[in-house]
Parts: C-alpha cells; sequence; structure tokens
C-alpha cells in the first residue's frame, strides 16, 4: 500500500458504518496495513465478509453487528476494543442515515431518526472509547458531509444533524487536542454509495456515478490523514468530484 504496507500494524481501529461505502473501504485499507479493527455495521453478512477478507493480513478482527443508536452496540463495541488492547488509536465515524423531505411536511420522526444516528450515537461511542483513546493518543474521525456546510433544499433534518456533528467534533477538540488526541471533520462531496442513491432518489435527482467521488479515493484521504505523526494535526478535509458539469 501506498507509503507502507504496516503503518497501522500496532493499532487499534474502531470503524463504525464499516458496511458503508466510506466506512468499507477505510477498513479494508487499515486491515490492509495491518491494523486490529472493531468493525461496526448493521449488516451481519456484509461484516462478515469483510472481516474474511482481511484475515491473514490485518490483526485481530472483531464485529459487532446492530443499529449503531442502541446502547447495546456501544457496550459491544467498548468490550470488543477492550479486548483487543488497553486503548483505541483510532476511532472512525462513517454510519449515516438519510431522509428526505420537506421542513413543512416531514415527519418528526425523521429529524429524530437522523439526529440518533448522525449525531447522537457518535457523540455516545466517543465518550465511551475516550478514556482508551487519551491512553493511545489517538485519532477521532467524524465523516461529514457537505450537508454539514451548507443546508439544502428537501435535507433540512439531515443538514440539522450533521451541522450537529460537526459542533461536537469542533467541540470535543477543543477539549481534547491538551491531552494529545486529535479529531478530524471530513466533509466528501457526492460520493457512490447506496445511500447517495437514497439521496437522489429523495431529492428527485439523477444518480450519476461518473460525476460523484470514489469511496476509496475518500477512505484513501482519511487513512492517510490518520498516518500524520502526532505533532501534525488535520482538523478538515474537504473533498469533492474532480469531474464537474459543463458551464
Amino acid at each position: 500500500m501506498p507509503g507502507g504496507a504496516s503503518r497501522f500494524s500496532e493499532q487499534i481501529a474502531v470503524v463504525a458504518g464499516a458496511t458503508g461505502a466510506i466506512g468499507g473501504q477505510v477498513a479494508r485499507r487499515l486491515g490492509s496495513e495491518g491494523a486490529s479493527l472493531v468493525l461496526m455495521g448493521r449488516d451481519r453478512a456484509r461484516l462478515g465478509a469483510i472481516a474474511g477478507e482481511l484475515e491473514g493480513v490485518a490483526g485481530v478482527v472483531r464485529t459487532v453487528a446492530g443499529d449503531l443508536a442502541e446502547a447495546a452496540v456501544i457496550d459491544a463495541a467498548e468490550a470488543e476494543s477492550a479486548s483487543l488492547g488497553d486503548g483505541v488509536d483510532l476511532l472512525v465515524h462513517a454510519a449515516g442515515a438519510f431522509r428526505a423531505g420537506s421542513f413543512e411536511t416531514a415527519p418528526s420522526a425523521d429529524l429524530d431518526h437522523q439526529f440518533a444516528v448522525n449525531a447522537r450515537a457518535p457523540y455516545l461511542l466517543t465518550r465511551r472509547l475516550l478514556p482508551g483513546l487519551r491512553r493511545r493518543g489517538g485519532l477521532v474521525v467524524f465523516v461529514n458531509s457537505t450537508a454539514g456546510l451548507v443546508a439544502g433544499a428537501g435535507s433540512a433534518a439531515y443538514a440539522a444533524s450533521k451541522h450537529a456533528l460537526r459542533a461536537l467534533a469542533d467541540g470535543l477538540r477543543a477539549e481534547v487536542n491538551a491531552d494529545g488526541v486529535r479529531v478530524l471533520s471530513v466533509y466528501p462531496g457526492r460520493t457512490r454509495s447506496r445511500m447517495q442513491q437514497e439521496v437522489c432518489r429523495g431529492l428527485g435527482q439523477q444518480y450519476d456515478a461518473e460525476r460523484f467521488l470514489d469511496p476509496a479515493d475518500v477512505a484513501s484521504a482519511i487513512v492517510d490523514t490518520a498516518a500524520l505523526p502526532p505533532s501534525a494535526e488535520v482538523y478538515d478535509l474537504r473533498l469533492r468530484p474532480a469531474a464537474k458539469p459543463r458551464l
């Protein structure tokens, strides 16, 4: 792999949303470079498949299947990470939920669900793993969205949850930077994924994969940033598709 095949061989990483497009690629990159992993996701079969791909390449790989919004799933992630060592070097929040709807008519349950998955769950999981992150001088990565920077029509609730995630990351950074814990927010533009297909359907837009980011490229940016020495910290990482419509 670029930069060396074993940059993470002594490290423990927890990847939430490991069955998604970006999270899955992050897990594969970290595992291929020797990391021990706790992979979290709702799809048990997909988790097993990724773990199988990394057998004999990664360190130890544990999986936690379930909805990240459930307390039992966070409990299990904490237990699995503790079984691998005395802390966590890297925590990647790549899970997400999207439900389209107008500000005026969208069910309030959609707002609650998106906040539960996109903001509350990362908040609670980070709190639980923070002592171990401090011990290892770790890095917390929040995979956000351009919606965490600018809100648009038809996705006010989603954008609000992503703005909340941005605030959580900034507040966390202000509190733990002096302890040697780094915090990175990643703002990818439209990325090829099942979730992006849902976004396009919900907003009545065309899913044009050729004009979207490759999730492997987003994962490479995250992993390469995570490999920086502790003397350097990247706060925000913004990626956009290079292919643009002609003006």
